[in-house]
């Protein structure tokens, strides 16, 4: 019962946020046009059919983007109640640390599945009606993946504001990890360092299950590629939630 009543307030202080409305709309909103974009910009001439390259994942690209808006979901989420101050508030109506955040993961979790799916569902559904061959092969683990993507992300920014108590940090940190990070990997002369990287940094691991061509010239599997994010973003929730746990509101 108090997990029912957890969830249903943390449910009730995020949809009373105009922010996650907008934040939501805008991740389904940018992954279905940046992928329809990405789709529009292949013609018979740069990819004659058959088309060799791999139009599921450039279809699928706006994740890429729109990640960055989970991410500031994420850390909006609780970020904006430590400078409110209405944490406090939340801790003194439900003082187990551990059942607030959880609660306020999973329903941030539901949040960016809903409007993930109906972005990449957007972008295939756009994608055959643009491309001159629709994308084809496998979709169930592109599409689930990048979903999932999205979801992993929210949670990294929520983690990195329950650690940091601080939104713009957690952000700004949060952006790093995501885009800096892969920046690197293609700055560096060493191509051990590169595949080490593209390999154990977030991002460019989680991308590759959205690859349906020459998964043998991956870096890293799909699905372990995935995994790597989610070690971050459990890891990360982890350790913010201990840490949620042993500091003062």
């Amino acid at each position: 019962m108090r997990w029912l009543t957890s969830l249903h307030a943390e449910w009730a202080k995020l949809r009373t946020l105009p922010s996650t409305w907008w934040l939501l709309t805008a991740t389904a909103v940018l992954t279905a046009a940046i992928g329809a974009a990405a789709a529009s910009s292949v013609t018979t001439r740069i990819c004659p059919v058959p088309c060799r390259a791999d139009t599921v994942k450039l279809t699928l690209s706006g994740v890429q983007l729109s990640q960055a808006i989970c991410l500031v979901l994420g850390a909006l989420s609780i970020g904006a109640e430590y400078s409110t101050g209405t944490i406090r508030t939340t801790l003194t109506a439900m003082p187990g640390r551990w059942r607030v955040l959880t609660s306020k993961a999973a329903t941030l979790s539901l949040l960016a599945a809903a409007a993930g799916a109906l972005g990449v569902l957007s972008s295939l559904g756009l994608a055959r009606l643009i491309l001159p061959t629709p994308p084809d092969g496998a979709l169930l683990r592109p599409a689930t993946g990048s979903i999932l993507i999205l979801v992993l992300v929210t949670l990294l920014g929520l983690s990195l504001a329950t650690l940091l108590r601080d939104t713009a940090g957690a952000i700004t940190l949060g952006l790093g990890i995501l885009y800096v990070v892969p920046i690197l990997s293609h700055l560096l002369n060493s191509p051990t360092w590169q595949h080490r990287l593209q390999r154990w940094a977030p991002m460019p691991a989680a991308l590759s299950i959205q690859a349906t061509k020459n998964l043998g010239t991956l870096a890293i599997a799909p699905w372990p590629g995935l995994a790597v994010l989610a070690a971050y973003a459990v890891g990360l929730l982890g350790a913010g939630g201990v840490w949620f746990r042993l500091r003062d509101a």
